[in-house]
């Protein structure tokens, strides 16, 4: 199926592209040229090929979910710029309505 200059116009306009002519004249032969590579694809006898989501296969890319003891609150305050009351203490940023 060829693509036609209205098609090329059409498309330019959805995606609001200012096209030259020689931009269009290129895009309509480009645009057909992948349009027929695309239907040389579908007609490929893909019978007994099973559906896949990756060229290759994948092994587990995630790290085992292992069950560990948390941090302790000493812990995870060590190495906080200030603490307080147990908690972290951070500058304060909003202020109190009178």
């Amino acid at each position: 199926m060829p693509i036609t200059r209205k098609d090329v116009d059409h498309v330019a306009r959805l995606a609001r592209l200012a096209l030259s002519e020689e931009e269009k004249a290129a895009l309509e032969e480009q645009l057909s040229k992948i349009l027929a590579h695309a239907e040389r694809v579908t007609s490929l006898d893909t019978e007994g090929v099973p559906p896949t989501s990756h060229a290759i296969q994948l092994a587990n890319v995630a790290r085992s979910d292992d069950v560990v003891d948390p941090l302790s609150r000493d812990d995870a305050l060590a190495n906080a710029p200030a603490a307080e009351e147990h908690q972290f203490r951070v500058p304060r940023i909003l202020e109190e309505e009178e």
